[in-house]
């Protein structure tokens, strides 16, 4: 009797966090959601957070707040992220930022690639190679020839060091073989663009769409390796500059600890949204396409772009602290 017994409440207490487990699943969310991003309102990644909280209050059944932290090139939302309780009531919005300060910054205090748990990718976002119309050259191969005949005359703006128009730039030159000039804004470059006192630029179709519709600035090729549908006059770079391919993209994250079943119902409601037909266009509308993933999957794409990114940023001798 007294061995039964003792069977009996082992298999009891084996079973218990089971039970726990699936309990928290079942009542998950029960409270309002968290969502941190790292840039402030209006930004691109703010635009897409609020976007996706927006459809993730309607599929969770509670409200997903957004909680902007901007700062030190989005490092201090993600500490405050990978710092946050594991319970699924804490998640950030992550971009391909994230994965260049692992490289670009030698003081961190979490690791970027395995203090996050990747819930899932949101959208990837191309980038438009731009020029200034006086720049003689009305395709990459001219412009790359240009830029040969004249090295070290040619100026490419960026957002500032260590953004991704300047890394996306870097590659340009790296693989294209071309001097150019990097110079770092802290605000909007296209006034300059536009004037003529640099004469390239790497922009997300967001920002510089307008100036491509107007004239005011010239369209030479897209980030991708595909032409897109929504834009298909536009030429890849790669079409030119073999191997090139540059993309911005947005993702959601939560603390590394956060139990395997509450990131399961984040990235299942998530991905019910990228492939919703409104939402579909909406992200769309925005210039990015939708990249619905697993966590397994989005993880290892991670992984990949560091191995790519990090390779490209120490190639340049780019380093910030």
């Amino acid at each position: 009797m007294h061995r039964r017994r003792f069977l009996a409440l082992s298999a009891g207490v084996l079973a218990a966090p089971a039970v726990a487990r699936f309990a928290h699943a079942e009542t998950y969310p029960s409270r309002p959601i968290k969502m941190i991003v790292g840039f402030p309102a209006g930004n691109a990644p703010d635009v897409m957070a609020r976007l996706i909280g927006q459809w993730l209050t309607e599929k969770l059944g509670q409200q997903v707040v957004i909680e902007n932290r901007p700062g030190a090139a989005s490092n201090i939302a993600m500490d405050a992220l990978v710092n946050a309780a594991p319970d699924g009531y804490t998640i950030g919005m992550t971009v391909l930022t994230n994965v260049f300060n692992q490289s670009l910054y030698s003081n961190l205090r979490f690791n970027f690639l395995t203090d996050v748990a990747h819930v899932g990718g949101i959208a990837d976002a191309p980038y438009l190679m731009m020029v200034n119309p006086k720049v003689p050259a009305k395709n990459v191969a001219e412009f790359v020839a240009y830029a040969k005949a004249n090295p070290g005359k040619l100026n490419f703006a960026s957002g500032g060091n260590g953004a991704s128009s300047h890394i996306f730039g870097e590659l340009f030159k790296m693989l294209a073989g071309v001097d150019l000039v990097h110079v770092p804004y802290r605000s909007n470059y296209m006034p300059d663009m536009i004037s003529g006192q640099v004469q390239v630029t790497f922009s997300p179709i967001p920002q510089g769409i307008t100036y491509h519709r107007s004239g005011e600035l010239r369209t030479l090729g897209i980030s991708t390796t595909k032409r897109l549908p929504s834009l298909p006059d536009i030429p890849t770079i790669a079409e030119t500059v073999r191997g090139y391919e540059a993309l911005g993209w947005y993702g959601l994250g939560a603390p590394k600890a956060t139990p395997p079943d509450i990131v399961k119902a984040l990235n299942a409601a998530l991905n019910a949204g990228l492939t919703d037909p409104k939402l579909k266009e909406r992200i769309a509308s925005l210039g990015v396409q939708p990249m619905p993933t697993t966590p397994e999957e989005f993880t290892r794409f991670v992984l990949r772009e560091h191995e790519k990114w990090s390779k490209v940023i120490k190639d340049a001798g780019i380093k910030l602290s």
